[in-house]
C-alpha cells in the first residue's frame, strides 16, 4: 500500500500542535493524526501508535486534502431532532431537576431524568436524552456537577481564628519565627495480586492487572513551611498522640536556631499539649511544647491551612493512581519525595489575606483575639 503524503502548511502545523487542552478528546486525537503524518510516519504506525484504525487515519488526510484544517478537525453541525416542548412541560423538568435524585441515585444523569419524566408523566409524550440536554443546557443545570465547600456559622470564633492564621501567613519570612503548617493524610495500603508487565516496545503502556491484595493502611504526618519551600513528611503506622508527639519533635529539631515555631493546625484532638504529656517527661513535654506558637484553624476550615496544598502535592507527585504495597515502600517513596521537593524548594502562594475575607465573608472586624496556645 502507497504511504500516505500530507505535508501541513506551516500555519496549520502551528495550530495543529497547540491544541492541547482542548475540550474534545476526538480533536485532539485527529489533530495527533495530522501531526504524525506532516512527520511523515505511515498510517500502520500511527493507527498502533494512537490506537486508531488506518481507515480513520486515511479519512482524516483525505478530508484535509480535500476540505483543509477545520474540517479534518470538526464534525459538520448536524441539525438533530427539533425539542417540541412546551414552557409549561420545560419549567416541570427544571423543578424536578432542582430536587433530589430518587432514593437509590446519588445525583441527576440524562437517562434518568429521562425516565422520571415519563415515570411521573411531566411531558404529554416521550423525551430523548438529547432534547434533555438542550433543556438543562438553556437553563445552564449541571445536577451531575458537585463542588465541596463548607463554612458554617460565621460567628466570632470562627472570625477570630481565621484572622489569627491569616496574620501568621502575611507576616515577613522569618527564620528566627518560621511558619510551619502541620496536617495528616491516610493511606491505604494495596499490591499487586499479579506482576506487572512493563513496556517491550515503543507505543505500548504498563500493563496492571485489575486485581490486588489489601495490606491495611498507614497515616502520613505532612508539614510543610510555606515561605521557605521546606516540606516534612513521616509515614507512621498509625496516627496517635505519641506519633504527633515524636512528630512534632522532629520540627523542632529542623529548627534549631529558631526562637519560636509557629504551627498553623487543625482541631484534631491529637493536636494538644497532652500528646506530648502522654510521650515525654513532664520537664521534656514542657520545654518542646514552648518552642511552638499554636494557631489553630476554625472548625470545617482546612481549606485555611496550607499543609492541605502540601498533601494534594504529595497525593499527585508521590503516590498518584498507582499502589503501594507495604509500609516500608511507603516510607521509601516519602523520603524521596521528601529530598526531591526540598531541592526544588518549591514556594506556595498564598493569596487569600484577611481584607479578601472581610469583602468575600461581608464582616468588619472591631477585635480580633490573639492564637489560642490551647
Amino acid at each position: 500500500m502507497k504511504p500516505l503524503t500530507v505535508k501541513l502548511h506551516w500555519k496549520h502545523v502551528k495550530k495543529v500542535r497547540a491544541i492541547v487542552d482542548y475540550e474534545e478528546p476526538r480533536v485532539i486525537k485527529r489533530a495527533n493524526i495530522l501531526n504524525c503524518l506532516h512527520l511523515g510516519l505511515r498510517s500502520s504506525h500511527i493507527s498502533k501508535i494512537l490506537n486508531v484504525t488506518e481507515k480513520t487515519v486515511t479519512n482524516i488526510a483525505n478530508i484535509y486534502l480535500e476540505s483543509g484544517l477545520e474540517s479534518a478537525l470538526h464534525d459538520d453541525q448536524r441539525s438533530g431532532r427539533p425539542v417540541d416542548i412546551d414552557d409549561r412541560e420545560r419549567s416541570r423538568i427544571v423543578a424536578m431537576v432542582c430536587t433530589n435524585p430518587p432514593e437509590g441515585h446519588y445525583r441527576w444523569t440524562l437517562d434518568l431524568i429521562v425516565e422520571e419524566c415519563e415515570e411521573r408523566s411531566l411531558i404529554g409524550g416521550s423525551i430523548s436524552r438529547e432534547q434533555v440536554r438542550i433543556i438543562l443546557q438553556e437553563q445552564d443545570l449541571k445536577p451531575w456537577q458537585e463542588k465541596m465547600w463548607c463554612i458554617p456559622t460565621l460567628d466570632q470564633q470562627y472570625i477570630d481564628r481565621m484572622e489569627n492564621v491569616l496574620s501568621a501567613y502575611e507576616l515577613p519570612y522569618d527564620e528566627n519565627r518560621p511558619v510551619v503548617c502541620v496536617g495528616e493524610k491516610p493511606v491505604a495500603l494495596f499490591s499487586d495480586a499479579q506482576p506487572r508487565k512493563p513496556m517491550e516496545n515503543p507505543g505500548e503502556v504498563t500493563k496492571v492487572d485489575y486485581e490486588y491484595k489489601r495490606n491495611g493502611s498507614a497515616n502520613v504526618f505532612c508539614a510543610v513551611e510555606p515561605k521557605k519551600g521546606v516540606y516534612f513528611n513521616k509515614v507512621t503506622e498509625k496516627r496517635c498522640g505519641v506519633d504527633f508527639a515524636d512528630f512534632l519533635k522532629d520540627i523542632s529539631e529542623a529548627y534549631p536556631k529558631a526562637e519560636k515555631i509557629t504551627l498553623i493546625m487543625d482541631n484534631l484532638s491529637t493536636h494538644k499539649k497532652k500528646s506530648l504529656e502522654g510521650r515525654f517527661l513532664p520537664d521534656e513535654a514542657e520545654k518542646l511544647w514552648s518552642r511552638f506558637e499554636v494557631i489553630h484553624t476554625p472548625i470545617h476550615a482546612s481549606w485555611l491551612n496550607q499543609a492541605e496544598i502540601a498533601i494534594g502535592m504529595y497525593s499527585r507527585q508521590c503516590l498518584g493512581d498507582g499502589r503501594v504495597g507495604d509500609i516500608e515502600k511507603l516510607r521509601s517513596k516519602t523520603t524521596a519525595w521528601n529530598r526531591h521537593k526540598n531541592k526544588k524548594a518549591t514556594l506556595i502562594e498564598w493569596r487569600f489575606t484577611k481584607s479578601k475575607a472581610r469583602k468575600s465573608f461581608a464582616y468588619s472586624v472591631l477585635k480580633v483575639s490573639t492564637s489560642e496556645k490551647t
